[in-house]
This record gives structure tokens, C-alpha cells and sequence, in this order.
């Protein structure tokens, strides 16, 4: 297992100087970039990093034991490695040709995209689960199937030629808009959390919110959700958030009274609302702002008083019930937070270039450095070879999710934009609602929580800003807004039963009852789901009108 250790240590460390490279010295095109950053973060997952997938070891006798056999799991990973070499290479080695001849593929034009078609799907399968390619192989079908599908469905139909150059040979597709976001923003993003986080920031985030929060009534909960804003805001996943901040809030939380449901329902809760959350938004606003071409400062003021009150809404949640249950205060908030305060400097260089304009891209290769620095600053947070080991594993492993999501997505958008599905879906919830906007509203806000159950919340956006957005802008409801409003769903699907994911990776940190705690925890989370009615009716909730 050493040589494979050395090699995913190796390709990891070139991964993310490339990735620093491309951001702060000398940036490269679409249909290079993108393909090396999919490719190296395919050949790691297929080597076992950031997978769902374990396959189970065989009992086998002394003798076979001795002898190295391949599974047929290890067999396939062997063969998609191969591919996923052939296919992003092809297209970094053949892209300044591919241009030239745009629009009459080749056989090996159309064997690289075939071969990549299937390792975005077999990817996807392994890390996000079997929800997202369920959605990408419905999409595929849909393409295939046009002409016997019925009424408003039907479309001219596609071959699987004219399929795979539409989705491989540019950048409506697979190497689209989402695996751009991916490649451009959230590898750095991730990389800055883990840096920080190491480095002792999630301790001080969790020790300023404890001072913060940690003396009232539901003390610890209220820690839970002040923490939980900032973690879920830089990582990108609320059930990462669970599986992080959540390992020392719940417990907190139950030995101060708590019971384990209310307690993995009220983390649940918290982390989802981190996505809400600016100025990074687990990465929503910089594909928000991307897809929409709106400035991505606009994006984060108009998001951020909806999630201020949506915190303020679980604040009281958490504060009467503790009042009801008699709970007292947490005990003494923990120390440590004075010697820290420097790792706050990294957080406020992104916001302030973010502020003066700067790219995103820019704005976290900065964010990275100034970690590495000040971090230096004291022996207690210097990000020894032990830390920086642990934060390019943690890296590593939420981009290749993160990535595989993105292409697997980009499935669905480039199917959207051959057919024109997503008219047809704006014309159905049109006819359904009658041209009545709560009624679409409401038709919508289902479609999204559907749609959403099960995926990552950046991947879940993509998927309805291609099929539910143009509903809500064609009866009149500003870009912005109807943007905010399937992604606020796409989001609290993590906390909607029965694919509550957030619910039920904070259940298995509370030793709860997973129904429960995910029913509870959508019931803390009431108000994610009224605010977007609110400010589609009232915008000045956005900071606009």
C-alpha cells in the first residue's frame, strides 16, 4: 500500500500547485483547465479518495493470501483509470484542433467522449450515490427518446453521436459552467478550509461563538448554529459541516441537557443554513453569480439578510425550547481563543478583495497564502508536515465529490440545452399554475426539494437553474431572485425527509433515531422554507427595490 499512498500524495501535491499556479500567476483555458482538474481528481478517486464506495475485504485462506489477486472492483477502477487518462488527455492534448474542426467529429472525437461519459457516471456513482446519476441517465434518455415522448416532452431526438460531441467538444456539457465553477473556485475554497481548520480556525470559530452564544439559554445549541454559519459557509457541504463542527457541538449539546434527536436536529439545522450563508456560500454564490452574470457582490448582499433571519429564526427555535425543557447554561466557553484571533486575518483579506472586485479565483489564491502566513505567526498554529498532510487529504477528498457532482451535473445542463427542456419544463409549470405565481411558486419549491434529496447542494443548483428557474422569470420574477429561490430549496433539501442526509449524518453523530432527528430538524428549519416566498413578494429583503 505504499507506492499507492506515494503516488495519491504525489498527484494530490501537483493538483493543488497547479490549481495555485493557474489562479495567481497565469490562468489557462477552459477546455485545458477543466480537464486537468477533472482528470487528476478522477485518476484520485478511482484510487479510493473522497468514495462512497468500500468494497468488502475477502476471507480467504493463508495461501491465497500470499498471492495478490484483483477484484473485479479493482479490475474496473484499473480500466476507468485508463480512461480517464485517454479521455481528459485527449481533450487537453487535441483541444486547439477540436476547435478547428468544430462540428465534424471523429471517430476518436467520439470514442474520448463516449469513454468519458462513462467515468462521470461510475465517478458520480461512487461518491455522491446513485441519486445524481439517476437524474444524469434520465436526462440521456430523454435526448435519446425525443420523438416518443409524449405532448410538450416530445423533441426531435438526438443520436448518441450528435449526444457525446454536444456534451465532450465543448463547454456545454460535461466541462461546462459547474465543473468550471469547481475548477476555478471551490478547489481553492476547499483548500482554504482545510488550511484554516488545521490550523486551529475551526477551534477559534467554535470558541468565538461559544463566547458569542454560549452563556444564554441553550447555550451550546446556540454555539452549534454560530459556528455552524461559519464552517458551512467555507465548506461547501452541509453534511460535511455535520460530520465536523457536529463531532463537538452534539455532544456538548447532550451534556447539557439536550435530548440526542433535538440535539442532531438543531446541528442539522445550522449546517444547512451555512450554505445561506455569505460570503462564500459553500461556493452557491460564485455559480449563482457565474450563471446568472450577476456581480458577485450583488449575490451576497442580496443573501444575506434572508440568512441572518433565518439564524435568528433557529436562535428562538432553540431558545424556547430550552426554556420549556428547563436547560440551563453551557459551562465555561473554551479557552484558546486569544491565541488564535490571528487566524481571523486570512478570513478578511477574501472578504475585502471580494469586496474591492476581485476575481473569486484571486481572491482565494490570496486567502491561501495569507493562511500559510499567519499561521506561521505563532508555534501553535504553524502548519506543520502532520497538518498540511491532513489538510491536502481533506482537500482532496471533498473536490473529487465535489468535482464528480459538477460533471455528472453538466450531464443534465448540456441535455437541457440541446432539447430546450428546460422551456418545456418553464411551459409545464406555467400551464400547471395557470399563470398564477404562488401557485408556480409552490410547484416549484417541490420540484426543487425532489430534485435536490440526495445531492450536494451546489450540484442540486445546477440541476434547477437549467429546469425550474426559467418558470419563475417567465411570469415575472427578477433573474436574481428566482435564483435565490430554487436554491434556498435545493439547499433545505438536506433536511427534508425521506433523503434527509444532513438529518441522518447528524443522527449517527447523536445516536438518534434518524426519522426523527430529520423530522425535527426540518421542523428547526421551518423558516428556510417560508423566507423565499417572503422575498420574491418583498425584495427589499434582497437589499433591492
Amino acid at each position: 500500500m505504499r507506492p499507492l499512498t506515494g503516488v495519491i500524495a504525489a498527484l494530490s501535491a501537483i493538483l493543488t500547485l497547479y490549481h495555485l499556479y493557474a489562479a495567481g500567476v497565469s490562468p489557462f483555458t477552459a477546455l485545458v483547465h477543466r480537464p486537468v482538474h477533472f482528470g487528476i481528481l478522477a485518476v484520485l478517486g478511482l484510487l479510493g479518495v473522497g468514495v462512497r464506495v468500500r468494497v468488502r475485504p475477502q476471507r480467504d485462506s493463508a495461501e491465497t493470501k500470499t498471492r495478490r489477486r484483483l477484484t473485479v472492483h479493482q479490475l474496473v477502477s484499473g480500466i476507468l483509470l485508463t480512461v480517464a487518462v485517454f479521455a481528459c488527455g485527449y481533450l487537453i492534448t487535441q483541444h486547439e484542433e477540436l476547435v478547428r474542426r468544430v462540428g465534424s467529429a471523429s471517430r476518436w472525437d467520439i470514442l474520448a467522449g463516449s469513454a468519458a461519459l462513462v467515468l462521470v457516471l461510475e465517478l458520480a456513482r461512487r461518491t455522491v450515490g446513485f441519486g445524481l446519476v439517476t437524474v444524469a441517465l434520465l436526462a440521456l434518455g430523454y435526448a435519446l427518446a425525443g420523438p416518443w415522448l409524449p405532448g410538450m416532452l416530445a423533441h426531435r431526438g438526438y443520436g448518441l453521436v450528435r449526444i457525446v460531441e454536444h456534451l465532450y467538444l465543448g463547454t456545454e456539457g460535461i466541462w461546462g459552467v459547474p465543473l468550471g465553477v469547481s475548477a476555478d473556485f471551490v478547489f481553492l475554497f476547499i483548500l482554504f478550509g482545510a488550511l484554516l481548520d488545521v490550523a486551529g480556525g475551526g477551534d477559534l470559530l467554535i470558541g468565538l461563538a461559544s463566547r458569542v452564544a454560549g452563556r444564554s439559554r441553550g447555550g451550546p445549541a446556540k454555539t452549534a448554529a454560530v459556528a455552524s454559519a461559519f464552517m458551512g459557509s467555507l465548506s461547501g457541504s452541509a453534511v460535511a459541516n455535520v460530520v465536523t463542527t457536529g463531532s463537538l457541538t452534539i455532544p456538548l449539546m447532550k451534556r447539557t441537557g439536550f435530548s440526542p434527536s433535538v440535539a442532531g436536529a438543531i446541528e442539522a439545522a445550522a449546517s444547512t443554513g451555512g450554505q445561506l450563508m455569505p460570503p462564500i456560500m459553500g461556493a452557491g454564490a460564485f455559480i449563482l453569480a457565474t450563471w446568472t452574470n450577476i456581480p458577485y457582490t450583488r449575490v451576497a448582499l442580496a443573501a444575506a439578510l434572508p440568512a441572518v433571519l433565518y439564524y435568528v429564526a433557529l436562535f428562538a427555535a432553540i431558545h424556547f425550547h430550552a426554556g420549556r425543557e428547563g436547560l440551563g447554561r453551557t459551562e465555561r466557553p473554551p479557552g484558546g481563543v486569544v491565541s488564535r484571533l490571528h487566524l481571523l486575518i486570512p478570513l478578511a483579506v477574501i472578504v475585502t478583495l471580494l469586496v474591492l472586485g476581485r476575481s473569486p479565483m484571486r481572491a482565494a489564491f490570496w486567502g491561501v497564502l495569507s493562511v500559510v502566513v499567519s499561521a506561521s505567526l505563532f508555534s501553535s498554529t504553524r502548519l506543520t508536515m502532520p497538518k498540511l498532510s491532513d489538510a491536502l487529504r481533506r482537500t482532496i477528498a471533498g473536490a473529487v465529490q465535489v468535482a464528480s457532482a459538477c460533471a455528472a451535473a453538466g450531464i443534465v445542463v448540456g441535455v437541457a440545452s440541446l432539447t430546450g427542456i428546460g422551456l418545456r419544463m418553464s411551459e409545464l409549470i406555467v400551464n400547471l399554475s395557470g399563470g398564477y405565481l404562488p401557485f408556480a411558486l409552490l410547484l416549484t419549491a417541490m420540484g426543487s426539494i425532489v430534485l435536490g434529496m440526495g445531492l450536494p447542494t451546489t450540484a442540486a443548483y445546477v440541476v434547477l437553474a437549467a429546469l425550474g428557474a426559467p418558470a419563475l422569470t417567465e411570469l415575472g420574477v427578477p433573474l436574481l431572485v428566482a435564483h435565490l429561490f430554487i436554491f434556498y430549496f435545493g439547499a433545505m433539501s438536506n433536511v427534508t425527509p425521506p433523503v434527509s442526509l444532513a438529518g441522518y449524518a447528524a443522527a449517527g453523530i447523536a445516536g438518534a433515531p434518524p426519522m426523527r432527528t430529520a423530522l425535527l430538524a426540518m421542523a428547526m428549519a421551518g423558516t428556510g422554507f417560508a423566507i423565499p416566498f417572503v422575498f420574491v413578494y418583498r425584495q427589499t429583503l434582497l437589499l433591492s427595490g
